[in-house]
């Protein structure tokens, strides 16, 4: 299915920095980019990244004088989300796990999994299909954490979240993240452009590994999970930043959109007891 994407950020330079943005759609397998545009006002000599860790595309410019810059990017994008069934898989022991997944079962800064083990495993670990496990916490998340615009702030946690039991997309992805890895499920941040987002915004998710698969979930509900573009994944929203600012430089505005360029759109959603999932790899 076809989508037409749009940001437009504006900042204010009140002396030289540096700025890198991830707000480029990954091009994988299943995410093909058509065509895309990036521009920025006044003319900025632009360099693009491809981060180490995975496939992000960073785009770093420098502000060589104080005064306002505006980005633009636009984009046609086609993605392919394939459902498969999960009915009977098995749960991967981590001694066969491939070394690419690994770092995604340990704690990290926003997810700390070993502080949620004991809740993770009382409330989750007598559930043997993986699938059905990560379906089953993301429920737990969505009727248990109230979903808050301005609740939380960039230092809240997946600990935090729990005692709060308020976030946004963030808290609730970061949540995700935690009780999977405290279950031994490989699970990463995913942040991405998101049709029938109301307000219009940048979207955060994440994808549980399972079986050989990254499949998407979404404790938020706001969105259909085939209804995702893509920008980055990471261990969690540290590494996948929509922008890194260094110098005296101040974000002052954001336009974000995600249209159909085509018609016949049926959106999906999780629904049990159906163990199918969606793969955005």
């Amino acid at each position: 299915m076809k989508f037409n994407v749009f940001t437009e950020m504006e900042y204010i330079a009140r002396s030289p920095g540096t700025i890198i943005l991830n707000i480029h759609a990954l091009r994988t397998p299943h995410q093909t980019v058509i065509s895309e545009i990036f521009d920025i006002e006044p003319y900025i000599k632009v360099e693009e990244l491809i981060s180490t860790q995975n496939e992000n595309r960073l785009m770093r410019f420098e502000i060589e004088e104080a005064g306002t810059i505006k980005v633009t990017y636009k984009a046609v994008i086609d993605n392919f989300c394939e459902i498969k069934d999960f009915t009977d898989i098995e749960e991967i022991p981590i001694a066969k796990m491939e070394s690419s997944v690994l770092p995604y079962l340990y704690p990290s800064r926003y997810c700390q999994s070993d502080k949620l083990y004991r809740l993770a495993n009382n409330l989750f670990g007598h559930i043997e299909n993986p699938f059905e496990k990560v379906i089953t916490l993301t429920d737990w998340i969505h009727k248990n954490v109230q979903y808050l615009s301005g609740s939380t702030n960039s230092q809240t946690s997946a600990f935090d979240t729990v005692t709060e039991q308020a976030g946004v997309c963030r808290d609730f992805a970061h949540l995700g993240i935690a009780l999977c890895r405290a279950l031994t499920i490989p699970a990463r941040y995913f942040t991405g452009y998101a049709y029938h987002l109301k307000p219009a915004d940048f979207h955060a998710c994440f994808e549980a590994y399972i079986g050989t698969d990254w499949v998407l979930f979404d404790a938020t509900r706001l969105v259909p999970l085939n209804g995702l573009i893509k920008i980055a994944s990471g261990r969690d929203a540290a590494d996948t930043a929509i922008a890194n600012i260094f110098g005296n430089v101040i974000f002052t505005s954001m336009i974000v959109s995600c249209e159909l360029e085509e018609s016949g759109f049926e959106p999906f959603y999780y629904e049990q007891p159906q163990l199918r999932g969606l793969s955005y790899l």
